[in-house]
């Protein structure tokens, strides 16, 4: 089969490049990566390729352990998603660091950077195919672990190592939050086997619940979804910026995954509550994640809190899609779900692009500081020009691929009208509005990072010097460019092919329910034949014959009353406005041929020179975002006084502000204060007195054997 030769030729590959690594030179490990890194992912994407467009599915019984477990293996059209939005951003992640890891040479070794490479590449393809608790717990262990490495190979910085440190707790924590899921579901299922789990009917409410909470926020950590999300700003400005695109692109998918496995999958949500709970959840996070990225001027820790808001958007779709299948709403739970995976998808590429972007600033521009850059579109254009693409995508600019996903979780959240409970409507109308003003904050978060980034003055003598990266490093991202626009105007493609990633959802599929088979020979045998004939008027059927597929409108019908509930088409919008475009241009030239062009020197306002200093900061762009949301943000003051020798009077006072995290100040550090005093309380029964030792296991023997007669009784 297709899959196994290619997951058998993935893993090859995997080994060859450790290998190939300790025997390589230091100076051609970059070339190794690239060129290994490039086979093992084509190989890894054939396979789940054939895995997500076939409807077989594999599944390989590899060993047995002595205490009577059968560790297993397997592909469906899910993994198969999730490892091609791998494989792809692993392909150009690869050739990428053939000429960013130059900058590491003869500082860092570059052959533990490519064992930990496709040591994380191996974990991460893992995780995605095993199918029994044991062989999934290992591999999330080991990608936790190398992923945790890479993130802290720049080890010789202090602010480095905490950050790795609170990024490997705070997945451990999470870690074993949903072991506790998944050991719920194998007791009931009586077998650690996923696919016997699927049968599993003997849990109640409470269980029900008691699971699906553990594996929201055991696998939200992984995600970043508040408030265990702390570790991710933290994170990314401290990794080189392709791990930084592996994190965001790869690695946060993977808390998705679980949340999705477990709760669609293996013990499908049929409760209303917890639908509810995930949109809260999922919106409180994308508004907090976004809010901050406003206000941060650090490009990576910028993109970082950015990636906190798309998977909140992405959990608010799931949110969305459970509380449809709780209400008996196939086809709105459908068109949800579809949502939460196509904007995972869409993040997955702007992000890897964005972030291979702001590492190729930080390297030749020497800074990450948006109030120290400006300019660059003129000496690094390629970049400037991938970074806009990558900037109007995550900020839902029409027609590039954030625009379709937001817009389709925004019509999915409308939808919540039509559900019977008073407080179900409540709580999508919340996420809506939360949505909605997270959107408007993305696209000020964007213009600015572009703007200050890339126009105006250059404000450092180090952006002055910026020179344009190596074909090697453009490619990866103008191919990531590329793709962001085709998965922004070919909605009607990638629809159908997430519909099946889920399966038909109770009668209805999110395929029947977007995408109108106009292009269809008989078109009147699925739709209304004065329905399609209304459509064929406005052009619907253009391109039949030509373009493969259903059509090129996203569409959802609704009753008789009321026949389109909502209806798009970014396919021929991109054709209306290219052609829009042309014909200004042309107006433009034809007015203008034969004018006269007169070249003065500008007025500044009387100034001879407008110097950087006097230019807009990236500071000053979203101060109004911090005077509004101040009671939110809080930052701290931090006040440096400087004095004189005798020490009687100031010379200066410098007032800066550092920014504490809302879900550091409102949960983490209230469970860190509770934490120290219950170890402070604990100390001082570590006095040295035997006795009081004595007396202690007394009490405990006499309490547990209390306990003990309890329950006999």
């Amino acid at each position: 089969m297709i899959e196994q030769l290619g997951i058998g030729s993935f893993f090859a590959l995997s080994v060859l490049g450790v290998v190939g690594a300790l025997v390589t030179p230091q100076r051609r490990n970059p070339l190794l990566l690239a060129i290994v890194g490039t086979a093992a992912s084509v190989a890894l994407g054939v396979a789940a390729g054939s895995a997500l467009f076939t409807p077989d599915t594999l599944s390989v019984a590899l060993w047995s352990l002595p205490v009577g477990i059968r560790l297993r293996i397997g592909l469906d059209a899910l993994s198969g998603l999730f490892l091609l939005i791998t494989a792809v951003i692993y392909l150009v992640t690869s050739i990428f660091s053939a000429g960013y890891l130059r900058r590491y040479e003869n500082h860092y070794s570059l052959r533990a950077f490519t064992v930990l490479y496709f040591g994380l590449f191996a974990s991460i393809a893992a995780v995605l195919i095993t199918r029994d608790v044991v062989s999934f717990l290992l591999a999330w262990e080991l990608m936790a672990i190398t992923s945790y490495l890479l993130v802290n190979y720049e080890f010789e910085r202090e602010e480095n190592i905490r950050a790795g440190y609170l990024m490997l707790a705070m997945g451990e924590a999470g870690t074993l939050a949903a072991a506790v899921a998944l050991i719920l579901l194998a007791n009931a299922a009586g077998s650690l086997d996923f696919h016997a789990m699927h049968a599993t009917t003997g849990l109640g409410p409470a269980a029900r619940w008691a699971v699906f909470l553990l594996s929201l926020f055991g696998f939200g950590v992984k995600a970043g979804l508040v408030p265990f999300n702390s570790w991710l700003p933290r994170a990314h400005p401290v990794a080189p910026a392709n791990v930084s695109a592996l994190l965001s692109g790869v690695i946060l998918n993977l808390g998705i995954y679980g949340i999705v496995r477990v709760n669609v999958d293996l013990l499908p949500v049929h409760l209303a509550g917890p639908g509810l709970v995930a949109l809260v959840v999922g919106a409180v996070s994308a508004f907090v994640g976004i809010l901050y990225a406003t206000t941060e001027n650090d490009t990576k820790g910028m993109l970082a809190h950015s990636s906190i808001e798309n998977m909140g958007i992405v959990a608010v779709g799931l949110g969305a899609g459970f509380s449809f299948t709780a209400a008996g709403r196939p086809a709105l739970a459908g068109i949800a779900f579809v949502a939460a995976l196509y904007h995972l998808t869409n993040h997955s590429v702007y992000k890897a692009l964005l972030f291979l972007g702001a590492g190729t600033v930080d390297w030749r521009a020497g800074t990450r500081d948006l109030d120290r850059l400006g300019g660059l579109i003129r000496l690094m254009p390629w970049t400037g020009l991938f970074f806009l693409v990558g900037s109007l995508s995550i900020a839902a600019m029409y027609p590039f691929s954030g625009f379709a996903s937001e817009w389709l979780t925004l019509q999915g959240l409308l939808r919540g009208t039509e559900l019977s409970s008073s407080v179900a409507r409540l709580v999508f109308a919340f996420a809506g509005v939360t949505l909605a003003l997270t959107a408007a904050l993305a696209v000020t978060c964007f213009v600015k990072a572009f703007a200050m980034g890339f126009l105006g003055h250059t404000r450092s003598k180090a952006a002055e010097s910026a020179t344009e990266a190596p074909t090697s490093m453009l490619a990866p991202m103008g191919a990531l460019a590329a793709l962001s626009l085709l998965l922004g105007v070919m909605p009607t493609f990638v629809i159908p092919a997430l519909s099946d990633t889920l399966g038909p959802l109770g009668d209805g599929s999110a395929t029947q329910a977007l995408v109108p088979a106009f292009y269809s020979a008989h078109p009147e045998a699925q739709l209304p034949r004065d329905f399609v004939a209304e459509f064929h008027d406005l052009g619907a059927q253009v391109g039949s014959g030509v373009i493969p597929g259903r059509g090129l409108v996203v569409l959802h019908r609704g009753g008789t009353e009321n026949p389109v509930v909502f209806a798009m088409s970014t396919s021929y919008g991109l054709i209306v406005l290219i052609v829009l475009l042309a014909v200004t241009a042309g107006v433009v030239l034809l007015a203008t041929r034969r004018r006269r062009v007169l070249r003065e020197t500008r007025w500044d306002g009387g100034v001879r020179q407008l110097f950087p200093e006097m230019t807009y900061t990236a500071t000053g762009f979203s101060n109004p975002v911090r005077v509004i949301f101040d009671a939110i943000l809080r930052p701290r003051t931090v006040v440096d006084t400087e004095e004189t020798v005798a020490q009687h009077f100031r010379v200066a006072i410098r007032r800066s502000q550092e920014p504490v995290h809302l879900v550091d100040r409102w949960v983490l550090n209230g469970l860190a204060t509770q934490v120290v005093r219950g170890a402070r309380l604990l100390a001082r029964m570590h006095h040295g007195r035997v006795s009081a030792y004595v007396a202690y296991v007394l009490g405990t023997l006499i309490v547990l054997l209390a306990i003990s007669a309890a329950l006999a009784m």
